[in-house]
């Protein structure tokens, strides 16, 4: 018995060594993924290889390492503009880059002022006499602006293109809600102030749709207006006027009815589309695979074309995502953390700040939180530009009314000046199912707010009341920053929503004009001369060891490849994370919002891709289990 006992000791010994064996390979593992960087040794003379497998945004999401490792779910990729503008901007003028490929086989999208950006960043790279070169299984709207700025669009011939154009239809609960016997409490000031009319209708308001049509229409226009200048021979009308009749054209093949439009220039499989990449660049000589070409990737190539951090400091702060109170983000607009960012840098000696917002709004106040934020900067006498991206709309106006100038696009969605609140009470569904509330009242507040037993009419007096009160705060704001009488502000305020253009007619734009455009003029009125000022984004953005988790996690890149069908199917997956959203902010305890729900709302990356192993483990315990066991 003492020999079994001590070959049992052995035995157990032997395990502990092991699983801490385990542990510290583990551990080691994970911290050479959390600092490890891409190397400049990467890049190499050849092509620009900008694979987006994902979406455009104004601000990364961090991910939580140890919860993507743990569940093996992932958002999807995201890819800041300002990151696409300068890599392709650095390409354009360094020699070691002869070419840009640009694979949109699995690209979800983005904004249509960040798109337009990267287009003409694009088109400076074709004007340095450099081909690019676009790739993809199937284009939509979004893929297809991009690949517009392309010296040649391949398309696989089992994809092809479709045009659906801005619009659509939106979600009304009123009969659910009716049905439910619950009664949605809006207070709102605004006639266009749709944000709350799911809640109260089945159908859309005439000044909704007033406002939706001019909306979408001017939206729709500028999108024609720039693929057709990017791409004169692209017939827009004949893909959109009767789809039907256009495929049947060309014996129902969407991928030949997309060249027959002009839409793309080849027809051919990846296969063939890299060998055409190696006509351009040249083989590798150092890969074995199939049309290798000498490519550089998207990170490492950022890492070496660092721009210097010389001369002066322009601040430019990023406003993206809804306003939410607290320190959310970055991705989402945590009033409490921009505002902490913002008074860090009043120790920094900024000589600008440009405030950067893609923001539909939200709190009422985390949005002033970060507006007197702004005003603290402006008080030490330093030029404020804002630069509008795809949204500044409600709450992103808000913030930016602090602003010596405002620069936006045409496509910029601003406005939604106006002001909401929804409460949900259960009143009529408590007595249905024999509930009822009774007691003693000291005053008419006495043991309000009561979503049982409903609100007494002073409550409903006094949050409406609330309510009109920050409408009028929020003209006050306007008004004064924009130079307009309070009669002007609320004509053009009302909660309507305006295009980039009527708003610059109206007054609540001052100019078009891209992000660089709005730091160039803040390191002019700052007195700095050309070449004697830097930018400094505040905040932490997020580490490298974020892409490549996602590159891990996510697996084969192959896997998130889109035909026509699949570019259909992704509407219907947008659409159960917008009842999520509205049932969200009709049951989440919320102050009084300044938001603009009727927005059209660009990609995000909130959506996960999970990997898919058929009810077997998943994540990287899942991966590491295989590991083992195979």
């Amino acid at each position: 018995m003492k020999f079994a006992g001590r070959v049992w000791r052995l035995l157990v010994g032997i395990k502990d060594g092991l699983v801490l064996v385990f542990m510290l390979l583990f551990f080691f593992a994970l911290y050479a993924v959390l600092t490890a960087r891409p190397s400049p040794a990467q890049v190499r003379e050849g092509a620009l290889v900008l694979a987006l497998d994902g979406v455009v945004v104004e601000e990364r999401t961090p991910i939580d390492p140890f919860q993507a490792l743990l569940s093996g779910a992932a958002p999807v990729g995201e890819y800041q503009a300002r990151d696409l503008v300068r890599a392709l901007d650095a390409a354009a003028s360094d020699e070691r880059i002869t070419a840009v490929v640009l694979d949109l086989d699995s690209f979800l999208g983005g904004g249509q002022v960040h798109l337009q950006d990267i287009g003409e960043a694009i088109d400076r790279v074709r004007a340095a006499d450099k081909p690019v070169l676009s790739f993809a299984t199937a284009y939509a709207d979004d893929a297809l602006l991009l690949a517009s700025h392309a010296s040649e669009i391949w398309v696989d011939p089992l994809g092809g293109a479709a045009i659906a154009g801005p619009g659509g239809g939106n979600l009304y609960y009123g009969q659910l809600l009716e049905n439910l016997d619950v009664n949605a409490r809006v207070y709102r000031v605004g006639t266009y102030k749709s944000a709350v009319e799911p809640y109260l209708r089945n159908t859309m308001s005439d000044e909704a749709r007033e406002n939706y049509a001019a909306l979408y229409g001017a939206l729709w226009g500028e999108w024609q207006a720039h693929v057709k200048k990017a791409r004169p021979k692209a017939d827009i009308t004949l893909a959109t006027r009767d789809p039907q009749a256009w495929l049947a054209a060309s014996n129902g093949d969407p991928a030949s009815a997309a060249l027959a439009a002009g839409l793309v220039d080849k027809l051919g499989s990846r296969d063939e589309f890299e060998a055409r990449v190696v006509e351009v660049v040249g083989a590798d000589d150092w890969s074995s695979e199939r049309n290798a070409y000498p490519a550089t990737e998207l990170d490492p190539w950022l890492e070496d074309t660092e721009p210097a951090a010389d001369g002066g400091t322009i601040g430019v702060v990023t406003i993206a995502g809804q306003i939410v109170d607290g320190d959310a983000g970055p991705g989402t607009a945590g009033g409490t953390r921009i505002a902490d960012l913002l008074d860090e840098a009043l120790n920094d000696d900024l000589s600008a700040l440009v405030v950067r917002v893609d923001s539909p709004g939200g709190s009422v106040l985390a949005s002033e939180e970060i507006r007197r934020a702004i005003l603290r900067h402006k008080a030490n006498d330093i030029p404020i530009a804002v630069s509008m991206a795809n949204v500044a709309a409600s709450g992103g106006y808000w913030v930016s009314t602090p602003a010596d100038r405002i620069f936006a696009e045409p496509e910029t969605i601003t406005g939604s000046i106006g002001i909401f609140a929804v409460i949900p009470t259960f009143e009529n569904l408590a007595a249905r199912i024999g509930v009822s509330t009774d007691g003693v009242r000291t005053t008419p507040l006495s043991g309000q707010p009561d979503l049982i037993g409903g609100f007494t009419p002073e409550v409903d007096a006094m949050i409406q009341s609330g309510i009109e009160d920050g409408y009028r705060d929020f003209l006050t704001r306007v008004s004064q920053a924009r130079n307009l009488s309070m009669e002007q502000a609320d004509r053009i305020g009302q909660g309507r929503v305006w295009d980039g253009g009527a708003a610059r007619q109206i007054g609540l734009v001052d100019q078009y004009g891209s992000l660089q455009t709005a730091i160039d003029w803040a390191a002019k009125e700052a007195g700095l001369e050309d070449g004697g000022w830097h930018v400094a984004y505040l905040g932490d953005e997020p580490g490298t060891y974020d892409t490549l988790l996602r590159q891990w996690l996510i697996g084969d890149e192959s896997e998130a490849r889109a035909d026509m069908t699949a570019l259909f199917a992704r509407r219907q997956q947008a659409l159960a994370g917008r009842i999520e959203a509205d049932l969200d902010r009709l049951l989440t305890t919320q102050g009084a919002q300044v938001y603009c729900l009727e927005c059209p709302q660009t990609p995000t990356a909130k959506t996960a891709r999970v990997d898919g192993m058929g009810g077997e483990l998943n994540g990287w315990l899942g991966r590491l289990a295989r590991l083992i066991l195979d």
